[in-house]
């Protein structure tokens, strides 16, 4: 079609009658065989529509990279599913802790939000120029690997496991709350964009929920989020961050499958730690047992970076679920810790960072 519409206007108006022409390879199934009718080795759209939904189809074409041919089975739509379902999953996390809060009376300004989330604020303002990137030059397939890691990376595996505790043990309307919502609510803002084009139905649904609630407005006539530029610095610092936090994670996890802890709240972490890393963890102030999930945190010099894993001693929060010494220190509430007391009828802990 693409070349009899080229000869047709080359003939009539002298030019193509398009400014740029994108095609692809065949569709294959398993074995890398051309799908056919006669050798009936092909995926009816239609039916994978009413089993899996079309936007399992679209996720799959948009994950497919059309410079060769495209595979197709039920194997590797099985695989689109799940990454459809990570996508999903945390979407449904930014929009659920963010349904309390309202952009015009709850938000923090930017330059005052916790440094984690103004990390993850610069993170996403790195990550969608990656995309953009991607985007200007019909890379597709690009888009969706990268949002998948960035949903179980960046998202799950990192900025939202620690946000966790801050949203749910801290009081409503806190400082500390309302920081970890107003960086929500520009992540989940800039996330409905970078992915209507291939999940369409997913990002019009979440827009109606979270849009600016006028008529019939659709995430169709929105344009991309306005991030400032990223602080370079502040991705540099918590870069590094997460690659000492996942070497810590290693040596709990070692921990527990002796038997020793359960989750890593049960450890108390000794992180000895070389001059520049020392400093650095040492930023983070008391808020360090908070980026490690862990109840309680100490620093020592070393030559090389390392961590001891002891099994606390203390009770358990009932609440909060921090191993902390101060666990009934109030005879009204026996069952939780003076932070979760605070948090719940007092001024309310004291964080900065985390």
């Amino acid at each position: 079609m693409f070349h009899s519409s080229l000869l047709i206007a080359c003939m009539l108006e002298d030019r193509a009658p398009y400014k740029g022409l994108l095609t692809h390879g065949f569709t294959v199934d398993a074995k890398g065989i051309k799908m056919s009718k006669s050798l009936k080795n092909g995926i009816d759209p239609q039916e994978i529509s009413n089993k899996l939904g079309s936007e399992i189809i679209r996720l799959w074409v948009a994950a497919s990279d059309y410079s060769g041919d495209i595979a197709g089975d039920d194997k590797i739509l099985a695989r689109v599913v799940d990454a459809y379902r990570r996508i999903r999953n945390t979407l449904r996390f930014l929009l659920a802790n963010t349904s309390d809060f309202d952009i015009a009376k709850d938000a923090v300004p930017l330059d005052q939000l916790f440094e984690i989330d103004r990390y993850a604020m610069s993170r996403a303002a790195q990550f969608q120029a990656e995309i953009l990137a991607h985007y200007q030059v019909y890379e597709f397939h690009p888009v969706v690997a990268k949002l998948q890691i960035y949903c179980s990376e960046d998202l799950g595996g990192f900025y939202l496991d620690i946000l966790k505790d801050r949203l749910y043990t801290t009081a409503p309307g806190s400082l500390a709350r309302r920081s970890a919502q107003t960086a929500l609510w520009h992540i989940s803002q800039a996330m409905l964009r970078w992915m209507a084009p291939f999940l369409s139905f997913t990002a019009e649904e979440a827009w109606k929920i979270v849009g600016t609630g006028k008529p019939g407005e659709s995430i169709f006539t929105q344009t991309y989020s306005q991030f400032a530029a990223p602080d370079e610095a502040l991705l540099a610092k918590w870069g590094r961050i997460r690659e000492i936090r996942d070497g810590v994670n290693k040596d709990i996890e070692a921990v527990r499958a002796e038997g020793k802890v359960g989750s890593s709240l049960q450890a108390n972490l000794q992180l000895n730690a070389p001059a520049d890393d020392l400093a650095l963890l040492g930023s983070l102030g008391d808020d360090l047992k908070f980026v490690f999930i862990a109840s309680a945190v100490a620093l020592a010099a070393g030559d090389t970076l390392s961590t001891v894993v002891t099994p606390s001693t203390a009770q358990k929060c009932e609440r909060c679920w921090h191993y902390r010494e101060d666990v009934g220190h109030d005879p009204a509430h026996p069952t939780i810790c003076g932070r979760c007391t605070s948090n719940l009828f007092g001024a309310g802990e004291s964080r900065s960072v985390a």
